[in-house]
């Protein structure tokens, strides 16, 4: 297999060094195609970036600071049941390292974008504003909005244009969601800039509301040491982008002061490109209630861990304990890097400070958290192949894409790179389908479909197969290397949607489909 063999000889320094350098850069005056000074790396991405200069130490960026919630986007209308707002989409300077300027990517001035505030059956208006110098689109990342307001990537907003986003949101939707760009092949670059943000929708009856809540919003960061974000290095294409610092809210490190009264909901997102957050509290339990689309129905308490994939979300409800201080950590994770990058570092995201809660009260959650409807019998089957392919000669010859994309990395999905003119698969509005994920890979894939939500029903790995536990709504799941994952879903709006990786290089490099809902 030329993927294999492709490896063997990745492994080796000479011929990493090699391939690395083969690269131009972005542009002839060397800056990225967001406009801003860039070179692609010349070596493995945890020691060099951009220019050659060695990245920033892990604790460059000021640590302990205390923990600060999202600036929430203003509503501009009084009406009930409205909301209308601007994003504008801009560079902008941004302060990491003490008394250096970081040119990043903004919505209105915000890293991450401001939080958006919605609820359940809410008429919603968004006016974009493009002040970047290359389209752009606004996901909204899980929402069930009509096709030609998603943000797909047919649907360009030019440099200096701007377009209004209207949907209307159905009165059973709730959770935790996100918006960030989704233009083809640069979506990696502006998201890894700093082009995102949460949104929480709010249900009508909401039984965890009366507990304390913070929003977690984790994003992923490359800096330099002279404090600037580099581009995409070819191990990065690869393997999706991991910087050496993961920040909650912008921040590195952040230390909560937790709530009084001994409980606190956190609804946790992560907003990176390609980061895996195996998240634990070391020495402490927690209850998971929410995933991707909000409550599941029964919560499931004395969880020491959990994994969420890159665009995946999470709630969790989080009790103080005896000692003074905790950590949320992001352990290490396997996978299945390719080329011989390694799992993921362990992170510490956030210090916990529980000296001000005196007394933890028992607190008893009301079972079922949310009713879920019996599934209705599919009405048909559909497979989806991930897989890659990759050609060294290619890799190494100085050829690129205008959007600075190697050549010979090829992400597909049913043995076919994303063609914007092709329909891949079709449905029928309002059918149930039973959808077949294979990840024909050697490392994970999070897959993800728009304009609606699924149920998990099964996993298989080696020969066993495994029913899903919980009874939850979800966008994103991921897969493991030569992992199969049966889900039921149903579309219920005409239209394109797309579907794809989300690790967002591999999104950009062609491992992403269009379903036509007829």
């Amino acid at each position: 297999m030329e993927r294999r063999r492709f490896l063997t000889r990745l492994t080796q320094v000479s011929g990493l060094i090699l391939a690395a350098k083969a690269w131009p850069a972005f542009a002839s005056n060397g800056m990225g195609s967001s406009g801003m000074a860039d070179t692609h790396g010349t070596g493995p991405m945890a020691r060099m970036g951009q220019k050659g200069l060695p990245l920033a130490a892990h604790d460059a960026i000021p640590m302990g600071r205390p923990f600060v919630a999202p600036v929430v986007l203003p509503n501009e209308t009084s009406e009930p049941g409205k909301f209308r707002a601007r994003l504008i989409a801009a560079p902008a300077d941004v302060s990491y390292l003490p008394g250096v300027t970081t040119q990043a990517l903004a919505y209105n001035g915000q890293v991450p974008g401001p939080l958006i505030e919605l609820h359940a059956g809410d008429s919603v208006e968004i006016t974009l504003e493009n002040r970047l110098n290359q389209p752009t689109t606004i996901h909204w990342h899980g929402l069930p909005v009509p096709p030609d307001q998603d943000g797909n990537p047919a649907n360009m907003v030019a440099p200096g244009a701007s377009r209004v986003y209207q949907f209307t949101l159905p009165d059973d939707v709730e959770g935790l969601y996100w918006y960030h760009p989704h233009p083809h092949e640069i979506s990696a670059e502006q998201v890894y800039r700093g082009l995102a943000g949460p949104i929480i929708v709010r249900p009508k009856s909401d039984p965890l509301a009366d507990i304390p809540e913070r929003l977690l919003a984790v994003t992923d960061l490359r800096l330099t040491a002279d404090g600037q974000i580099p581009a995409d290095s070819m191990m990065d294409w690869m393997n999706g982008r991991v910087g050496q610092f993961a920040l909650i809210n912008g921040l590195n490190t952040p230390v909560l002061s937790f709530h009084s009264g001994g409980h606190e909901r956190w609804r946790i997102l992560n907003a990176t490109n390609a980061r895996y957050l195996r998240l634990t509290i070391p020495g402490h339990h927690f209850t998971l209630l929410g995933t991707d689309g909000g409550r599941i129905e029964y919560a499931q308490p004395d969880l020491q861990e959990i994994l969420l994939a890159p665009a995946q979300r999470v709630e969790i409800l989080v009790a103080a304990s005896g000692r003074d201080e905790a950590r949320l950590v992001a352990a290490s994770y396997d996978q299945g890097k390719m080329g011989g990058a390694g799992v993921t570092p362990v992170v510490d995201l956030m210090r916990v400070d529980f000296s001000g809660v005196r007394q933890v009260p028992q607190l008893k959650l009301v079972q079922p958290l949310r009713s879920f409807p019996i599934l209705p019998q599919p009405s048909a089957q559909k497979r989806v192949i991930m897989s890659e392919s990759m050609s060294m000669g290619a890799m190494s010859a100085n050829h690129s894409s205008r959007a600075m994309i190697p050549s010979g990395m090829k992400f597909l999905i049913n043995g076919k790179l994303f063609d914007m003119h092709r329909i891949d698969l079709r449905s029928h509005v309002g059918a149930w389908e039973d959808w077949e994920i294979v990840n024909d890979s050697d490392m994970d894939h999070p897959f993800h479909i728009h304009g609606t939500q699924f149920a998990v029903l099964e996993r298989e790995l080696a020969g066993n197969k495994r029913t899903e536990p919980l009874r939850a709504w979800y966008d994103t799941v991921n897969l493991k290397s030569q992992e199969t994952v049966r889900l039921r879903i149903m579309q219920s709006q005409k239209g394109i949607r797309m579907f794809h990786c989300h690790i967002l290089e591999h999104e950009d490099l062609g491992m992403m489909g269009r379903l036509d809902v007829v």
